[in-house]
């Protein structure tokens, strides 16, 4: 058993403590008592009060529940649903006005700068360096790597570099460069020189005659000397990108301006994830999960591994330093503006018990902790920080409605004050992917006017909460025919609404979800422009790669102005957002729909689920059924959870088929995991395996869990894992 000691009444993991006291604090002007002190206090004001918000969900749940089963049979009566739902308090008054967004010293990446951002688990250090570099990416790279560049004609992705391929890498790089700082005359593919004259860019082309960008301000800058520069530095929608000039690079020397790249400022803002992409069960987790914030808010987090036969060492990068279009020196942040997830209201945490013994909130912990560690940022004046302007960004997630979006701001105001910090210091991210969040988030953004940075959606988690909430009121329609519904186009487009009825333009981000295919960027190229289009200044991506390609939609839609256009709109319709999505017809679905899709749903959970208990991965690529690989964290897994335990309760398939289902998917999950040496296959051991009966547990109890999460019966089998090894 793990030791402990005491800190005000508090029982604290022995090594928690160390951490906090001999890592955490090192260097601020805050003590360990004061530490220990404020934590007291915070459990004893905020425990009973998170106790209170979680017994109004299940109160909430409850009524619902018995709402669905008193209407059985009968025909759905919108209009008595939606008064029911504001009778009992789950749907509160619409404020009037429209509350506004006041929040100020905020970064420019988050104000002004359009683009994608990641999301990583701060778990791991090598995936978390590797987000908070991937501010530049390259794009030639990015092309020729992936499945963006077709591998027809020859154009294959051979091991060493191969010219056809390169060619056409390159000609879409200049088509590109023609889009976003397009030349008065002829076009970039046509460049042999790029050069400064009087402090503006003049491009030679082939024909022999000269041209310049149509604006001339597109040129910031160069790095290198001005006569002979190494990048142009250029500017477009808020967003920067180089043109590197290198005529001993190997693509440099044969291409007839020298050009060897294009560097496109990318991933412009990351969420560092103590959350769904993590799998962090107990204080040994936790102490890991602090202790890569607490690395990159001192900017001195380095992570080595192998790669084949190399070692490699990964930290953070520097700025980047050019000489402006007046010759001036100008720097440009080096690394994405990072935020940090932290977890929810639901879960406690073993690292920390209370005066009677039991767990605290672990996101009561989370707040003081990655706050505190970002202290370290705020009271430093040089080398690297993270925000320029002096705050903190935590995304707050899976929050139900405005009481708890009032919790977690009364919350802050606490820890700033312990902490001598001004007051809204620490700005919140407020994750609509709740259904109490969803219709009622005016009032939730009005309980913290003075915070809020980002709102955004998420299909999988609003999905799942979707599912719970209605569990009781028939047979969803089928996982695929859900983006189809009513309620999710409706839910979409309210977000954007909201965010710019409430001031966001120019002020917050708005942010849409996850391209979940990371091997398929051509198709994200061809699909994910829907996100910019719809009016988000920001959407997630799956890998730095994915974000210096998604960066080129950036350029081609002027998110700022599309939401100019979008604001004069009509507001989306909270009656569709209320619409359920069950199935009116289940009886024409034919057995085969039935099988495939439990097929669908129980393989992806198993490969989920198998290494997250197994091997404490809480983020992974996985394959699913047609071996295509899918990012999956925990709200997929709450999803197919959700919707397979739905079907099970309204008789659409038996026990005793998902018994069947799960046992036949473990074979395939086991077979497409062979080649990790990790691996432990669950085919072999069905009642003694760990990871197997947790996968069954989620189906056949999924019913029970608070609003359907997938957290209690994750960390209860994981922990069983652990103490088993």
């Amino acid at each position: 058993m793990p030791t402990r000691v005491t800190r005000e009444q508090l029982s604290i993991d022995a090594d928690f403590a160390r951490f906090i006291e001999d890592r955490a604090l090192v260097g601020l002007d805050v003590t360990a008592d004061t530490f220990w002190q404020t934590l007291a206090s915070l459990i004893d004001t905020f425990s009973p009060a998170n106790r209170d918000l979680l017994g109004k969900r299940d109160a909430l749940q409850t009524q619902i529940d018995e709402w669905h089963r008193t209407h059985a049979g009968k025909p759905h009566d919108a209009v008595a649903y939606k008064q029911f739902l504001q009778h009992i308090g789950y749907l509160v008054p619409q404020p009037e006005p429209m509350p506004q967004i006041t929040t100020d010293n905020v970064d420019i990446e988050i104000t002004r700068q359009p683009g994608p951002q990641l999301v990583v688990p701060v778990m791991n250090a090598r995936f978390a360096l590797n987000a908070a570099n991937a501010r530049w990416g390259s794009l030639y790279d990015a092309l020729y790597g992936t499945d963006a560049i077709s591998e027809d004609d020859g154009a294959t992705r051979a091991s060493a570099y191969n010219p056809l391929r390169g060619n056409k890498v390159i000609a879409w790089a200049r088509r590109f460069l023609d889009q976003a700082v397009p030349l008065v005359n002829g076009s970039h593919s046509s460049a042999t020189a790029y050069r400064i004259t009087d402090g503006n860019l003049v491009v030679q082309l082939a024909d022999g005659t000269t041209t310049t960008p149509v604006d001339p301000h597109a040129f910031v800058g160069v790095r290198g000397a001005i006569d002979a520069p190494d990048a142009i530095l250029l500017k477009h929608q808020h967003l920067h990108l180089e043109i590197v000039i290198d005529a001993d690079h190997p693509v440099g020397r044969d291409d007839a301006a020298n050009v060897a790249d294009v560097v496109l400022e990318s991933a412009i803002t990351t969420i560092q994830d103590c959350e769904d992409s993590v799998a962090a069960v107990d204080a040994a987790d936790k102490i890991q999960v602090y202790a890569n914030w607490l690395g990159l808010m001192r900017g001195d987090l380095v992570e080595t591994f192998r790669k084949g036969e190399r070692s490699v060492r990964r930290e953070l990068l520097p700025d980047r330093h050019y000489t402006s279009r007046s010759g001036e020196p100008l720097t440009l942040p080096g690394r994405s503006l990072m935020l940090v997830r932290n977890v929810g209201h639901l879960m406690t945490t073993d690292a920390v018990l209370d005066p009677q013994g039991k767990e605290i909130p672990e996101g009561i912990l989370d707040g003081l902790v990655t706050t505190t560690i970002a202290l370290h940022d705020l009271t430093r004046s040089e080398g690297l920080r993270n925000s320029r302007t002096g705050s903190v960004y935590i995304v707050k997630p899976k929050m139900h409605g405005p009481d708890e979006v009032a919790f977690t701001g009364a919350l802050f105001d606490r820890i700033e004050d312990a902490l001598g910090l001004a007051r809204n210091t620490v700005k919140i991210g407020i994750m609509d992917e709740e259904r109490r969040t969803t219709v009622n988030l005016p009032a939730c953004i009005g309980a913290i006017p003075g915070r809020v940075v980002f709102i955004n959606t998420g299909f999988l988690d609003r999905t799942g909460d979707e599912i719970h909430t209605a569990m009781l009121a028939g047979p969803m329609v089928r996982k695929d025919a859900m983006k189809h519904e009513a309620w999710i186009g409706a839910y979409e487009n309210w977000n954007v609404d909201i965010g710019l009825a409430t001031g966001m333009r120019g002020k917050a981000q708005i942010g849409k979800g996850m391209w979940a295919m990371p091997d398929e960027m051509a198709n994200m190229l061809a699909n994910k422009t829907n996100h910019p289009t719809a009016g988000a200044n920001c959407a997630w991506v799956p890998s730095p790669t994915a974000a210096t390609l998604h960066a080129t939609h950036y350029h081609e839609i002027d998110v700022l102005a599309r939401q100019l256009t979008i604001a004069q709109r009509q507001r989306a319709s909270l009656d569709d957002i209320l619409t359920i999505p069950v199935c009116t017809t289940p009886e024409q679905w034919q057995p085969s729909d039935i099988q495939a899709e439990l097929d669908n749903n129980i393989q992806g959970l198993l490969g989920y689920v198998v290494r997250w208990i197994d091997q404490g991965v809480g983020c992974s690529k996985v394959p699913d059924i047609n071996n295509v690989g899918l990012m999956e964290d925990r709200a997929t897994l709450r999803i197919s959870s959700q919707h397979l335990a739905n079907w099970l309760l309204h008789g659409i398939c038996s026990a005793e088929q998902i018994d069947k289902t799960l046992q036949r998917m473990a074979k395939i999950v086991d077979g497409q995991n062979a080649h990790d040496p990790h691996y432990k296959p669950m085919s072999d051991n069905l009642d003694s395996n760990h990871a197997y009966q947790a996968a069954r547990a989620l189906i056949f109890d999924g019913v029970k869990q608070p609003n359907g999460y997938t957290e209690p019966l994750l960390h209860a089998w994981r922990r069983k894992a652990k103490a088993a090894h």
